[in-house]
């Protein structure tokens, strides 16, 4: 009899290589496993859980954009379904927060931060909207936090050095505001403030002239403070520890921090939609990837399945870059990010 395999949905629609995706299926033969595959574009995907109305798989290394998924079983080919499989746009690199997109010309800044001390020649890579990646600085230690202000200028921060460092157009790096512990995270309010977070606890406010003041304290991170701002003015981290039950915390504008959701994996870079949606790269219920949460923080969903991510940023045109321990991706998600201020 034919296998009349039939694909009803993907979860998540969106995937990175090495991501883990659930298909749900009806009509799956599989009572014989050794035969039953699932092809992702031209490319067979290893399959980590098999039942007749569910399938486990890994989303294998195979072309960009919007793929085939079919179930193979029996000498059959099932109808296809789709999935958006990212497109890799650098490897061999080292990002350990949010990417950034420069609001002029629309590129995207990475870093190589190297492990803590390590001296590499460039540390900062520019990505332009063709794809083309070139060397951009190696002035800065331990890169780590990126962010634009409102009038377009690029900050980043050194963990190495607790220093962020203003970026000016001539690709040297200058110290703006030093004695930030291991400083990781930056964020700008709406009225274009400067926040930089210290993994050790501490959260500073920076001023339009690089003075820095202690504004709250968290719990430390086993790894960063990763800073955003929600469209209710209130600051958003995740500070990663060694639990697999992590939240995100919420700091209001009197520096008065409370548990926005609880429940994440490793969470890590994160940032927001015009709708008020927080995106976080991070697990959720065993699932590894970009987790959307809802305005409230009443609902949560894996919608981009990866592994080993860092952050994510959007672009002017609705693309999520996001970046993994070694390499940067874009998927065309058709989300637009909040508006830097000013």
């Amino acid at each position: 009899m034919a296998n009349l395999a039939r694909i009803l949905n993907i979860d998540p629609p969106f995937g990175i290589p090495g991501g883990e995706i659930v298909i749900d299926c009806e009509g799956f033969d599989t009572r014989d496993p050794s035969s039953c595959a699932v092809l992702i574009g031209d490319s067979p995907a290893q399959i980590v859980a098999l039942a007749p109305r569910r399938v486990l798989a890994i989303v294998p290394e195979t072309k960009a954009g919007k793929v085939a998924v079919r179930l193979s079983g029996g000498g059959y080919l099932g109808e296809p379904a789709y999935l958006t499989v990212a497109k890799k746009l650098a490897g061999d690199l080292h990002p350990v927060a949010n990417p950034a997109f420069d609001p002029d010309d629309g590129a995207l800044f990475v870093t190589r931060s190297g492990s803590r001390g390590e001296e590499l020649p460039v540390t900062l890579f520019r990505i332009d909207i063709s794809g083309d990646v070139s060397e951009y600085s190696g002035d800065i230690s331990n890169p780590t936090g990126i962010a634009f202000g409102p009038d377009g200028q690029m900050f980043v921060s050194s963990r190495l050095e607790g220093v962020v460092y203003r970026v000016n157009p001539f690709k040297e790096a200058v110290a703006f505001a030093r004695n930030l512990g291991v400083a990781t995270g930056i964020a700008f309010d709406p009225r274009g403030v400067m926040y930089v977070g210290d993994r050790t606890g501490t959260i500073f406010r920076i001023n339009g002239i690089g003075e820095e003041r202690a504004w709250t304290q968290i719990e430390p991170s086993v790894s960063a403070f990763h800073l955003a701002f929600g469209p209710d003015d209130s600051l958003y981290v995740t500070a990663p520890t060694v639990t697999s039950f992590d939240v995100i915390w919420r700091v209001n504008a009197d520096g008065e921090a409370d548990i926005f959701f609880k429940g994440l994996g490793r969470p890590q870079g994160l940032a927001f939609d015009r709708d008020g949606n927080l995106y976080v790269a991070a697990a959720l219920r065993g699932r590894r990837g970009i987790v959307r949460i809802s305005p409230d923080g009443s609902d949560a969903k894996v919608i981009v399945a990866g592994v080993n991510l860092v952050g994510l940023a959007f672009s002017a045109a609705g693309d999520m870059a996001v970046v993994s321990i070694d390499s940067v991706y874009s998927l065309p998600v058709q989300i637009k990010g909040t508006l830097l201020p000013g």
